[in-house]
């Protein structure tokens, strides 16, 4: 018999000496269209799994995109978006309930009072307007060029409203339940008892995942160590291959196969979740590379506020680039997505379905030979929507989470053009610079 998570009270959380996490959520509202099966010349599905950033802060101005440069305060006034570097040095809270003060209640004007950290040592814009921000564009061309060569989303709906942990969980398996068939979703980071973030069923005793129920209340808490079917499950029961890229093999708030206990505790866990991330690039050089692909960065090259170095659009680019000049290249799709918003302004309010789907707007690129040239798409999209892609590509069948509800992004192809040659992606660091990174000791995400 499996084991079920065991669900701690609010009271019985308070004895163990834990911190609870309250907030309230809209009402459900629409659900989302669903689009025709994609045609398949796919026989590779790699999800680039970015962090951390909101359309309006990421790809403002991109041409087509529905971006603005300037929203409202909880006083009503008009607040202008000023220029951040992707290095900026604070990080803006986002948890759950950050997502429901910005969110307002569909007001989405309470970016001003949403928490934030100013890096230690450092000059931070004042707190009301941090969140109010964008990069510029001369320092992600990468992002850029890809989104203009490609397919672009300026639809993609996060599905969770809430941080990394529970957010790579819907991008491995369309939901952060704690079982099948269970009401209660995974809806914060994870922490150790004695601080600290973790995540899997490796975590210390005492660790601890915040649950939201289908009211919004968040006053229950288990162990983070899950139970459900995932994608991964159904590729193997498809006789296909899948990894899993991670800058260290243990648990943490990126490593969503380590909070399932079927995968984490059955055979061949190492043989499926590889660390580093740039172990793919020998993947891909000695014809090793899996049918269905997920891939995380290390912390500095990732695009988390407060804590990148800047690296993260090169190394996005080295991975397609590893690709995209290898025989790899024309029976592969390239998904680049960020697991949340960050906390950064957007401007377009998620439909909500319940206490916690969906949140903000994330970016989302489509890289393949049959994407759409030069394409932005206006249609809805969520994190299921990319199983849904895989799912159908494969005729795997559903996983029965968000994945029913969602698209299958087939907009964003066209299996009938000629397949694009791929042109190199020019980068400031190549896939050598992220060779000799000494091995990642960083606790990502810290919030």
């Amino acid at each position: 018999m499996k084991r079920r998570p065991i669900v701690l009270s609010l009271a019985a959380c308070l004895i163990a000496g834990c911190a609870p996490s309250f907030s309230a959520a809209p009402q459900s509202v629409s659900g989302a269209i669903i689009q025709e099966a994609t045609p398949s010349k796919i026989r590779h599905v790699v999800i680039i799994i970015q962090e951390n950033r909101s359309v309006d802060d990421l790809f403002n101005g991109l041409p087509g995109a529905d971006t603005v440069r300037s929203g409202k305060n909880s006083q009503g006034k008009t607040v202008r978006l000023r220029a951040v570097p992707l290095t900026g040095p604070y990080d803006i809270s986002h948890e759950h309930r950050a997502y429901v003060i910005e969110d307002a209640n569909g007001k989405l004007d309470g970016f001003s009072n949403v928490g934030t950290q100013c890096n230690r040592g450092k000059v931070c814009l004042p707190r009301k307007i941090r969140a109010y921000g964008y990069v510029p564009r001369s320092e992600i061309k990468p992002y850029w060029d890809l989104a203009t060569q490609y397919a672009f989303a300026d639809q993609m709906f996060q599905s969770n409203e809430g941080p990394s942990f529970p957010a790579h969980q819907y991008l491995f398996s369309g939901t952060s339940t704690i079982s099948t068939g269970s009401l209660l979703r995974a809806a914060s980071n994870a922490f150790k008892p004695f601080g600290g973030f973790t995540g899997g069923c490796d975590s210390p005793t005492g660790s601890i995942v915040w649950l939201i129920d289908e009211l919004g209340n968040e006053d229950q808490a288990t162990y983070p160590c899950f139970d459900r079917p995932t994608l991964a499950d159904l590729a193997q029961a498809h006789s296909l291959t899948w990894r899993y890229y991670v800058a260290r093999v243990k648990p943490g708030l990126w490593n969503a196969p380590d909070a399932i206990s079927h995968i984490r505790n059955g055979g061949g866990y190492s043989s499926h979740v590889i660390a580093p991330p740039t172990a793919i690039y020998s993947d891909v050089s000695q014809g090793r590379l899996a049918n269905v692909v997920w891939v995380t960065p290390t912390a500095a090259a990732s695009d988390h506020a407060g804590s990148t170095d800047g690296s993260g659009p090169s190394w996005v680019a080295s991975v397609v680039n590893a690709i995209g000049n290898s025989p790899y290249w024309n029976d592969t799709v390239i998904f680049v997505t960020w697991d949340d918003w960050g906390g950064w302004y957007d401007h377009v309010r998620p439909p909500h379905y319940n206490s916690y789907e969906l949140g903000f707007r994330v970016p989302f690129i489509a890289i393949s030979p049959y994407a759409k040239r030069h394409y932005v798409s206006h249609v809805r999209h969520e994190f299921g929507s990319i199983l849904k892609f895989v799912e159908h590509t494969f005729g795997l069948g559903s996983l029965h989470t968000t994945d029913e509800r969602a698209d299958d992004l087939s907009d964003c192809f066209d299996f009938s053009q000629a397949p694009m040659s791929f042109r190199t992606i020019a980068a400031p660091h190549p896939a050598q610079y992220f060779l000799r990174q000494p091995l990642s000791t960083e606790n990502p995400d810290d919030e």
